[in-house]
């Protein structure tokens, strides 16, 4: 007879890569309301294509990046790029439903029984912290121990969210060089007016791509990683309430309505489930 798995522990789901649809569907608007724009007015797409201009602006940017970054952090930031098209973020509820399955079998059988099932663990921080937990570290230690953890990695991300403000930075500046040196050209044949108009108009495109790269794509990707970042903080405050619950001895569903306030239900507000727990704690 197989044995029943009503009350094991849950498996919590690896994270997906999914695609982020409001930083591709915002890049789309963006570009298609600004190329869209230059279209109505009569313009073309030619004129601000300058592989020139993109190569100072993107060129210099990344310098001026590299000269106020360390590399590890550079290069830190650079991998995480992919995060602001790609969301793979754990589901919170799929990070409570393993826990209080961690705690009804801890209940039931006592903390040293989730031993292989905390090596087992996908995620490095919960299988850290439930580890510490099984080998009777004392409460106040483990939440020292994991609230550094939680601290540091948000100093990590901070410094890699600063790597593509600093480009939002930079990136208009060098456009405003490339659009100098372009104008340094024109200058060299006032002779011929008819060119000077249309070398003023070539010379102008690199600010467009300084100011244009600045606030469509390094600035708002900055941001999209300090909201990254938010959530995993977030997903890790709850594990770590988590097995502080568990090393209490909570009772499961207690541990529930409190691991909830980090991703409420649908349609119930956060403060339904305070009151509930306070019920539940009546005699």
């Amino acid at each position: 007879m197989a044995p029943s798995t009503a009350n094991a522990p849950s498996e919590n789901p690896r994270p997906r890569l999914r695609p982020d649809f409001a930083t591709l569907g915002g890049l789309a608007l963006a570009l298609g309301g600004i190329l869209g724009g230059l279209l109505l007015e009569g313009g073309r797409l030619a004129d601000v294509t300058q592989h020139t201009a993109a190569m100072i602006v993107l060129g210099g940017t990344l310098g001026a990046v590299m000269v106020t970054t360390p590399l590890s952090v550079l290069s830190s930031a650079a991998r995480k790029i992919g995060l602001v098209f790609l969301d793979r973020a754990q589901p919170l509820e799929g990070a409570i439903d393993e826990i209080i399955g961690y705690a009804s079998k801890a209940r039931r059988n006592g903390l040293v029984s989730l031993e292989d099932d905390a090596e087992a663990i996908a995620d490095p921080f919960l299988r850290k912290a439930l580890m510490l937990a099984v080998d009777g570290t004392d409460l106040q230690e483990i939440r020292k121990m994991m609230e550094l953890e939680i601290e540091l990695e948000e100093h990590r991300a901070e410094s890699e969210a600063r790597v593509y403000e600093a480009a939002g930075g930079y990136a208009p500046t060098i456009g405003i060089i490339g659009a100098v040196l372009g104008l340094i050209q024109v200058m060299k044949h006032l002779e011929n007016i008819d060119e000077v108009g249309r070398g003023i108009a070539v010379a102008f495109v690199a600010t467009v791509y300084g100011v244009g790269s600045a606030n469509i794509l390094f600035l708002p990707a900055g941001t999209k990683l300090r909201a990254r970042a938010h959530e995993v903080t977030r997903l890790r405050e709850l594990m770590l309430e988590g097995v502080v619950g568990i090393v209490e001895g909570l009772n499961p569903k207690l541990l529930r309505i409190k691991l909830e306030a980090y991703a409420p239900p649908p349609g119930r507000p956060a403060r339904t489930g305070v009151a509930t727990a306070a019920e539940a704690a009546r005699p």
